[in-house]
């Protein structure tokens, strides 16, 4: 749910205005190590080998290694056991509109009169686009396979489209205007899984790739740095690699909120403030590392005006409370609230008594 309230009141004005944007940096490790020595090196200096959120990100890692000869750099895409859903955006596939009919072990999705359907990735089909400046669907009108559509869309706008709500799904179909069109939309499944165990579904594979090709026991991920795009290869080989800081730090300490407010803002920046989407997915991958059921945020509620508020100074916007902790104050007048997030499950905001001690989650310096 959005809700913005218009602002944060002078009376939280001694919590100060320390937002910092949250960042991911990457490092790039010029010493040649297997897939394995690579994570450990990671975890050990940094937060762990790079995951890769979206183009972005990529053009980014490219600057970082700064390579154009054609050789291989490890990331932290490695393929597991099992197929699961994700989109080419990177948003959480959580949202589902299949239809009724029997489905098949085909990897890709299509979307008719406003239902998915599984179909063989190397189909041709029409496609929608999503652009993140205009933000609109676009169809395209061309038929491409799945991946051909996903270059296109990349190319020209920003991603195949995401559909991560009923309401977002009357909208594209509103775009087809079709009840007998078939288009692509960014929904995949697949095996590989990033070390840090983010949902991100963004891949940029080269062509034919993955193929398992050579010692059929290709599970690791390399980045050819004379294209930028991804090739699967033996975790054995041995290559440099990128390491990545996520500017969000877990601290495994129970401590009472604003012990946890003071701590952050000595050692770091200060208790995070969760206020995109953007920096709620990566707080998902920190925080399900935690040794306590929830772990401290920057969210706090004032009984005077009867509002919860961010320390960092910013608006109220992106809210993502469980049922009834919204409006769980009472005895607010002696018992002080904060925002805390469930480690587990469904990663919902929770209103606690300030005193209660719990991990927490610091924004660190750039």
């Amino acid at each position: 749910m959005w809700v913005c309230l218009s602002s944060v009141f002078s009376t939280f004005s001694s919590f100060g205005s320390l937002c910092e944007c949250i960042q991911r940096q990457y490092y790039y490790i010029n010493t040649t190590m297997n897939w394995t020595e690579a994570q450990s090196y990671c975890r050990e200096t940094y937060t762990d080998l790079a995951t890769i959120n979206n183009m972005n990100d990529m053009n980014k890692l490219m600057k970082t290694v700064n390579n154009t000869r054609d050789v291989g750099v490890w990331i932290g895409l490695k393929k597991s056991s099992d197929y699961k859903w994700k989109w080419s955006l990177g948003d959480p596939a959580n949202n589902t509109n299949w239809s009724n009919e029997q489905h098949g072990n085909d990897n890709c999705v299509f979307m008719r009169n406003g239902e998915w359907h599984h179909q063989n990735c190397d189909q041709r089909s029409k496609f929608i686009c999503y652009n993140e400046t205009s933000k609109i669907n676009i169809k395209e009108t061309s038929n491409k396979t799945w991946r051909e559509a996903q270059t296109f869309c990349r190319q020209y706008h920003t991603d195949l489209t995401s559909v991560r709500n009923p309401n977002e799904n009357e909208k594209i179909q509103t775009v087809i205007n079709d009840t007998e069109t078939s288009v692509w939309i960014g929904l995949f499944s697949d095996l590989w899984e990033w070390s840090d165990k983010s949902k991100s579904g963004f891949r940029n594979w080269k062509s034919f790739e993955p193929n398992n090709n050579h010692d059929y026991s290709e599970d690791c991920t390399e980045v050819r740095m004379n294209e930028g795009q991804w090739n699967d290869a033996g975790c054995h080989h041995s290559l440099t690699f990128v390491c990545h800081e996520d500017k969000l730090v877990l601290i495994k300490e129970n401590l009472s909120w604003m012990e946890a407010l003071i701590y952050c803002r000595k050692n770091h920046v200060d208790l995070v403030s969760v206020d995109t989407a953007e920096i709620e997915k990566r707080l998902k991958a920190v925080v399900q590392h935690a040794s306590t059921a929830e772990v401290w945020l920057g969210l706090r509620h004032s009984c005077s005006v009867g509002i919860w508020f961010w320390v960092n100074g910013e608006i109220v916007c992106y809210e993502k409370w469980a049922e009834g902790n919204e409006t769980a104050v009472e005895n607010c007048e002696t018992v002080m609230r904060s925002g805390a997030v469930q480690s587990k499950e469904d990663h919902h905001w929770i209103s606690l008594p300030e005193t209660e001690r719990r991990n927490f989650i610091c924004m660190q310096r750039m």
